[in-house]
C-alpha cells in the first residue's frame, strides 16, 4: 500500500472527486472508481547497456503517475490530464497510427497486451503526476506501466510484472518508435521499494541490492535543461553498437551482443570499424565491467569505490558515448565540491536531463545550497532538487484504505 499522500496531486481522495466532477459514472457509483500508479526510475549505473544485453542498477522512485479511472463497457480509452484539462483517446478495437503525443504511450501498451493475448478493458480516467517529463527519469515508462494497470483494471495485481514490463518495452519500440532497452519498463514495473535491483537484461534475472538509506540518501539534480536525445540519435547509437558485433560475429568470434565483447575483441576492429563507433562500443564494454564493481562495492559498503565508478562512468558518457552536456558536467561538478557527496553522475538517455548522487544525509542541505547558488551562476537555468526514496513497482492503491 502506497501512502495516501494527503495534501499533494497524487492524494487518492483529491483524485477520485477530480474524476468524479468530468465523469458521471464516478459521481453515480464512486466505489467503482479504481486508481492506479506507477513510479519513476534513477538509474545508479549501467547506461545504454540494457539494449546490449549488459547489466543496470535501477532504482524506482516516489516521483510517480496516478490515474484515477472508471473500468466501461464501451472498449474506448479516454484520459483527462488533471494539471491542464487536456483530454484524448482511441478506441481498443481500431488503434490507428501513432499520433506524436502522449496518448501514443497508452495506445501503444493497449496494442502490445492485445497481441499477446491478454483482455483489456475500456475505460475514462484523470491522470496526475509528480514525475517531471524529458528529464531522464522514465516518464514514458511510467506512462506505460500505469496504462497497462488501467487497462487490465481489477485483474492488474494478478498480472506477471516481468511480462508486462517486456510488454511495454514492446509498445515504445514498435509503436512509438524508440529502440529502447528493457530497463526503464523493468524498473517502473517491478521496482524494489527498499533499494535498488541489479538486471541482467540477458537472463532478466535480477536481485535487490541495499542502499545503505539510513546513512545516505538518493538526491536528482534536474537541470532543467529537458532531454534532447532525439530518437534517431538513439536508435543511431544502438545500430553503431550492433553493427561492431555484426562485424565480430562475421570474423567467427562467439558474440551475439556487446555484452560478450572484452577490450581486446573491440581493438581488432580498429581496421574495419570507425572511431565514433569504436568510442561507443568501448563506453558500454568498460560501462558493464562498472556496474558489477559498484555492486559489489554497494554490497560491501565500499562508497569510495563506488564514487569512482560513478565518476568513470560520466566521463565515459561525456567523452565516449556523448550524451552529457553542459548542463549535466556542471552538476556534476558543482556536487563534486561538496562535502559528503559520495557519488554524482548523469543519469537516462542523456543530452540534458538529471544526475543522480549519493549523499550522507547530514549533507543533503549543502547540496541543495551549492547547486542553488553555482548552477544558475553557471547555466542561466533554475535547477530543481529532488530528495527521492525508492518505491514499489506498478500497482493498484486501495481506495478503501485511502
Amino acid at each position: 500500500m502506497t501512502p495516501p499522500d494527503r495534501g499533494s496531486v497524487l492524494d487518492p481522495v483529491r483524485l477520485r472527486g477530480a474524476l468524479a466532477a468530468i465523469e458521471p459514472a464516478a459521481r453515480e457509483s464512486p466505489d467503482r472508481v479504481l486508481l492506479a500508479r506507477a513510479p519513476g526510475r534513477v538509474n545508479l549505473i549501467g547506461e545504454h547497456t540494457d539494449y546490449n544485453e549488459g547489466y543496470v542498477l535501477p532504482v524506482a522512485i516516489g516521483l510517480e503517475i496516478r490515474i484515477a479511472f472508471t473500468p466501461t463497457a464501451d472498449r474506448r480509452v479516454e484520459i483527462t490530464l488533471e494539471a491542464t484539462g487536456e483530454r484524448k483517446g482511441f478506441a481498443l478495437d481500431s488503434i490507428g497510427p501513432r499520433t506524436g503525443t502522449w496518448i501514443d504511450y497508452v495506445a501503444g501498451t493497449a496494442r502490445s497486451l492485445a497481441e499477446a493475448g491478454i483482455p483489456t478493458r475500456g475505460f475514462h480516467g484523470i491522470l496526475a503526476s509528480t514525475l517531471p517529463t524529458s528529464s531522464g527519469l522514465s516518464s514514458s515508462a511510467a506512462l506505460e506501466l500505469v496504462a497497462a494497470r488501467s487497462l487490465l483494471a481489477d485483474q492488474a495485481d494478478g498480472a506477471d510484472r516481468m511480462r508486462l514490463a517486456r510488454l511495454a518495452q514492446r509498445a515504445e519500440n514498435e509503436y512509438v518508435g524508440v529502440n529502447c532497452g528493457l530497463m526503464d519498463q523493468f524498473a517502473s514495473s517491478v521496482g524494489n521499494a527498499h533499494g535498488a535491483l541489479l538486471l541482467d537484461c540477458r537472463s532478466l534475472d535480477y536481485r535487490p541490492v541495499a542502499l545503505s538509506l539510513d546513512r545516505y540518501a538518493l538526491v536528482v539534480c534536474d537541470s532543467a535543461s529537458p532531454r534532447r536525445l532525439e530518437s534517431s540519435q538513439y536508435n543511431e547509437r544502438r545500430a553503431q553498437c550492433e553493427r561492431a558485433v555484426a562485424l565480430l560475429a562475421g570474423r567467427g568470434a562467439p558474440v551475439r551482443a556487446l555484452r560478450d565483447v572484452d577490450p581486446a575483441m573491440l581493438a581488432s576492429l580498429g581496421d574495419v570499424l570507425d572511431p565514433v563507433s569504436l568510442r561507443r562500443c568501448e563506453h558500454v564494454v568498460r560501462e558493464d565491467e562498472r556496474v558489477l564493481t559498484t555492486v559489489a562495492a554497494l554490497d560491501g559498503g565500499d562508497m569510495a569505490t563506488v564514487g569512482r565508478e560513478f565518476a568513470a562512468s560520466h566521463a565515459s558518457l561525456r567523452d565516449l558515448y556523448e550524451v552529457s552536456s553542459p548542463e549535466l558536467d556542471a552538476l556534476v561538478e558543482i556536487a563534486g565540491s561538496v562535502p559528503g557527496v559520495r557519488a554524482a553522475r548523469m543519469t537516462g538517455a542523456g543530452f540534458g536531463g538529471c544526475t543522480i548522487n549519493i549523499v550522507e544525509r547530514r549533507a543533503v542541505g549543502a547540496l541543495r545550497e551549492a547547486v542553488a547558488n553555482e548552477y544558475e551562476r553557471r547555466t542561466g537555468l533554475t535547477p530543481r532538487v529532488h530528495l527521492v526514496e525508492p518505491a514499489a513497482g506498478a500497482g493498484l492503491i486501495d481506495l478503501n484504505d485511502a
